[in-house]
């Protein structure tokens, strides 16, 4: 089974960074485990686990309808080969100008009047980084760059063996959590930072970031945060629930500092799961 240490198509948030920790993780489980991803994301940490213990059954819950994006690869490797002659004469990650611009939107139109785009995967090719459109009409508006890659996109054998549902996240947790061995893996959209990018249905309340932690309680699970995460709220929330404690007592803490232009945070993985 080949190893992906990044999502195979672009996706903001993907635990790249924890690859190492998720590997040791998923080896110190019992024989027959099972592993629940509930915000399944780019489904990184279930490729991950699903490799390093195949023995064990791995479920992805495709909340942000990644999957969708996997099945139209080829059909997004197909247009950027289309984009690359447009933009050959545009220096790499620099402003694309007119008249190059007009021919480039003109292109990207066609192959939406035609059928699926991969608004993601495109913004990451034509737009400055972080920035993204979820359609042609806001494509049409924006600055454009020369980020086109070079090479396909491949996505062969990424999910091999691993069991993709999409489903309401408490309706999976329901269905799983009096499984033995089961070990539940949650990354929801962080509160308190862009959640634009992700392709849930539903606009995300403080009350909902704050609903997921009940996951939490009496449970063997890996949750992912951020240092950026708000948690003055969280804590009147603890108070009028005292039943729920403090469910990280006892997790292992790792973290990861991320830093660059306009970024100084840290990523946070807690883990409770022996």
């Amino acid at each position: 089974m080949k190893k992906f240490v990044s999502a195979p198509l672009p996706f903001q948030g993907q635990k790249r960074r924890f690859i190492r920790q998720i590997e040791e993780m998923a080896k110190q489980q019992k024989k027959g485990a099972v592993f629940v991803d509930l915000f399944g994301g780019s489904g990184l940490v279930s490729h991950t686990i699903k490799r390093a213990r195949p023995d064990c059954r791995v479920v992805y819950n495709d909340y942000d309808h990644y999957s969708e994006r996997l099945e139209h690869i080829g059909r997004t490797n197909e247009m950027l080969a289309s984009l690359r002659p447009l933009v050959a004469t545009v220096p790499h990650k620099m402003r694309i100008d007119e008249p190059v611009r007009s021919q480039v939107v003109e292109e990207v139109k066609r192959w939406h009047e035609s059928g699926y785009v991969d608004w993601f995967s495109i913004s990451s090719n034509l737009h400055f980084t972080m920035n993204y459109s979820h359609n042609y009409e806001e494509f049409s508006k924006q600055t454009l760059y020369n980020r086109v890659r070079q090479d396909d996109y491949n996505a062969d054998g990424y999910l091999e063996g691993v069991e993709v549902v999409s489903m309401d996240y408490r309706r999976l947790f329901d269905q799983f959590r009096l499984v033995p061995d089961v070990v539940f893996i949650l990354d929801p959209p962080y509160l308190s930072t862009d959640c634009g990018t992700y392709k849930s249905d539903n606009y995300w309340r403080l009350s909902d970031y704050l609903d997921v932690l009940k996951c939490l309680q009496r449970t063997r699970f890996v949750y992912f945060t951020s240092s950026k995460s708000t948690i003055v709220e969280l804590a009147d929330w603890m108070g009028r629930n005292p039943a729920v404690g403090n469910p990280f007592e006892g997790a292992r803490v790792v973290r990861h500092h991320v830093s660059g232009q306009a970024l100084n945070y840290d990523d946070i993985m807690l883990v409770k799961a022996a």
